[in-house]
């Protein structure tokens, strides 16, 4: 890369190595200052998965390390928060946990690598900070020893009273094993979440210790996220001292890119806007976590995959949606169980989004109650704040990348309740291909008429009207990666009901489609299904006499009258 640009942060959060090797770092200090002058010390923030949280935590750590203090100025001093030092800087003593990876197979294996977790912990913290420790040898000794589990946190509290400091806890992922929980329900025989969380179990236990030590003023200060608040409720008695943050407004930008953060990291790190095909914000933007929040942020990991492909490739990016954004279909699948998680889940996606109460906390008993299913996806970054609708908000799905998720949910959910119904890729890719060079959409057709919706069972076809027809579709389209599939695509006037626009990697791919889509009964009677191929005539007309995609000599459209789940009449215009 050329000298005068700075590296691209891709798949780093180490913030040392980002500040000291030229990588490019978004300011997100001023943040840091407007934390310190919260009232409660005890914070309590959640995020998304991969939006920046990690990195977040490193900053905080070196700002706040007492053991970094000679750093301050090369880390820090080309940084808001550089030039506007608050009275904490460098004063603590950081005690960091990871909860991920932990042992969710059976109680006991999870209480095991729970104590084995933070005895590493504060084994590790009291060797960190062993120059201002009396007998740090002797206390990892003591803890190699004796194995205390939750024990060993009053050592480490013990040990840094000792040397007149102060501890900041810093807790990422807190509620890793929680979502592994969730997800297995009662596999391992027992209900494990309940006896280790919300019970007097381990869990529990752990966050009563870190409660008596911030009171008694040795832990001074507490940072806390994850990716949903399931947990907060169950530790309320247990640990009850921290204040939410996750929905202030003024926190809204704290982690996630802006469009001018966007924007200038593309000029420091030397993306070529010519190689930009696609619509960004349409793709990536779109999170908002507070209906008065100033700006709609970005996913940064997504931003950040799609411009390591522009300049590794020095040119268009292979790949527009990363794939390993795909949240852990096992998570949910639980959830999708319930038969009202199901319809909800149906509702979003037809409508593009819902109307729901959205809860800052919730127990993990009523997951299965619609508005803390709502509020669960919305945490997770599968639905965002568009506005507020009287004491309710409308959420949205936030953007193209999160559209993809759904339509791979809905397929999945389909396949468990209609086993018959198969995905052959390379016929399926084939079918897909004939529409794109030959301009023939009827194989694509026949293929999900013949695998998937002549396969349905009588509870899917409970489902089944345009809406449902739509999102299968997309998910089938979205699966050869040929065609970027658009849904309910804005032409004014009126909104196309499939747009098939060829993916930017293949520029060789000879047609574009507008499917425009009706479903009737199988009782139909011929002049309601004309009527209706009339009506999607008539629509389609109207798109291609839009600006946006009249006059086109790379463009095909067709209605496509789908009858009961056995039959259609394709009409091309």
């Amino acid at each position: 890369m050329d000298t005068k640009f700075k590296r691209l942060p891709y798949g780093n959060s180490d913030f040392r190595r980002i500040i000291l090797e030229n990588y490019a770092y978004v300011d997100k200090t001023m943040y840091i200052e407007m934390l310190e002058k919260e009232a409660n010390p005890n914070q309590f923030f959640i995020r998304p998965r991969k939006f920046g949280k990690s990195l977040f935590f490193m900053t905080l750590w070196y700002y706040y390390d007492l053991n970094r203090a000679n750093e301050f100025e090369i880390l820090f001093g080309n940084l808001y928060i550089g030039k506007h030092p608050t009275p904490e800087r460098n004063s603590y003593a950081i005690l960091q946990f990871d909860f991920s990876g932990l042992d969710t197979s059976s109680e006991q294996g999870f209480v095991k690598s729970f104590s084995n977790s933070v005895e590493l912990t504060i084994r590790s913290f009291i060797d960190t900070y062993r120059s201002i420790i009396p007998d740090s040898a002797a206390l990892i000794q003591r803890i190699d020893q004796t194995r205390p589990g939750n024990g060993a946190l009053q050592i480490g509290f013990e040990a840094i009273k000792s040397a007149g400091k102060k501890i900041f806890v810093i807790i990422d992922e807190y509620d890793h094993f929680a979502n592994d929980l969730i997800a297995m329900g009662n596999m391992a025989g027992t209900d494990i979440y309940k006896t280790m969380i919300a019970a007097n179990g381990i869990v529990r236990d752990f966050y009563e210790k870190l409660k008596n030590a911030a009171k008694s003023s040795i832990v001074n200060r507490t940072f806390i996220t994850g990716i949903s608040p399931v947990m907060l409720d169950d530790l309320t008695s247990g640990y009850n001292i921290a204040v939410v943050l996750t929905m202030e407004p003024k926190y809204n930008e704290m982690m996630g890119f802006t469009q001018e953060e966007v924007e200038w990291l593309m000029r420091e790190t030397g993306v070529n806007p010519e190689h930009i095909k696609i619509d960004m914000p349409a793709y990536y933007d779109g999170y908002l976590f507070n209906a008065d929040g100033k700006h709609c942020v970005y996913n940064p990991a997504m931003i950040l995959y799609f411009f390591e492909q522009i300049l590794r490739n020095d040119g268009p990016p292979k790949n527009i949606v990363d794939l390993n954004m795909q949240i852990d279909y096992g998570r949910l699948r639980r959830l999708f169980k319930n038969e009202s998680n199901r319809e909800t889940l149906l509702q979003i996606v037809k409508e593009g989004g819902i109307v729901s109460e959205l809860l800052q906390k919730f127990p993990i008993d009523m997951l299965e109650d619609d508005s803390q299913f709502v509020s669960l996806l919305f945490y997770m970054g599968l639905l965002t704040i568009k506005g507020s609708y009287l004491n309710q908000m409308r959420l949205e799905i936030p953007n193209y990348s999160v559209k993809t998720l759904y339509w791979d949910y809905i397929v999945r959910m389909v396949h468990e309740t209609s086993p018959l119904m198969t995905i052959q890729s390379q016929p399926l890719n084939e079918s897909i291909i004939a529409a794109a060079m030959e301009g023939d959409i009827n194989r694509f057709i026949e293929y999900v008429s013949k695998n998937a919706f002549s396969k349905f069972s009588d509870q899917d076809l409970k489902h089944f009207d345009e809406k449902y027809i739509q999102a299968l579709l997309l998910a089938y389209l979205f699966m050869s990666k040929i065609y970027v599939p658009m849904s309910e695509y804005e032409t004014v006037p009126g909104r196309t009901d499939i747009y098939l626009q060829r993916d930017p990697r293949l520029p060789q791919v000879k047609w574009e489609w507008i499917l425009e889509l009706k479903y009737c009964k199988t009782k139909a009677k011929p002049n309601e299904i004309a009527k209706l191929q009339k009506e999607g005539e008539e629509q389609i007309k109207q798109y291609l006499g839009s600006h946006r995609l009249g006059n086109r000599s790379d463009l095909k459209a067709a209605v496509i009258v789908f009858i009961g789940k056995n039959k259609y009449e394709i009409k091309e215009l």
